[in-house]
């Protein structure tokens, strides 16, 4: 006997957060009501991942991410914007499901950069595992060998200010807006 793993289907329109919105500031999303989140996974309110097709495109290890009241929203990014070719405003539709395989490995050189620095290593690894997730998906999404190299500085810094993801980058964006840039 097979256990089917519960889906969910709806068509939704890509909005996008306010400069005024914190850490959410500028991202694309759509909306996933509570009562979808609940068949994906009754009872959960922290994060989660989901796999499926965004029209027709595959996508895996995406977060849900809990907003209040219940509700969700999925972030859409620029790279996966591009490939549907779609925007702020337009309308997607979405066949998800809980993915259960999804795992990220901690990078090499973040691992060595962390033990180089006294207590950086203990206080990544006390991160929510999500936070932890964010910073990695953060390095791997660099382009260039220097935006990965400052991008594993500035992730060494935070664990040493005990900062975790969104508040490292609240206070780049503080320091950034203090120098005028």
């Amino acid at each position: 006997m097979t256990v089917e793993t519960p889906q969910i289907q709806l068509q939704a329109e890509i909005e996008r957060f306010g400069s005024q919105e914190g850490e959410k500031s500028g991202w694309s999303y759509v909306f996933i009501p509570s009562a979808l989140a609940e068949k994906l996974k009754p009872g959960h309110r922290q994060s989660f991942r989901v796999k499926g097709l965004i029209d027709q495109v595959v996508v895996n290890g995406m977060s849900l991410v809990p907003m209040c009241g219940g509700d969700f929203i999925l972030a859409i990014n620029g790279s996966l914007r591009k490939k549907l070719r779609k925007e702020a405003g337009n309308t997607i539709t979405l066949l998800l499901e809980e993915d259960k395989d999804f795992k990220i490995e901690l990078p090499e050189d973040l691992e060595m950069c962390l033990l180089d620095e006294p207590g950086a290593f203990e206080s990544f690894m006390a991160q929510p595992k999500s936070h932890r997730n964010y910073f990695i998906n953060w390095i791997n999404q660099a382009k260039t060998l220097p935006t990965r190299e400052k991008r594993l500085v500035m992730t060494v810094d935070a664990m040493q200010q005990g900062l975790d993801f969104g508040g490292m980058i609240r206070a780049g964006q503080a320091r950034r807006k203090e120098s005028g840039r």
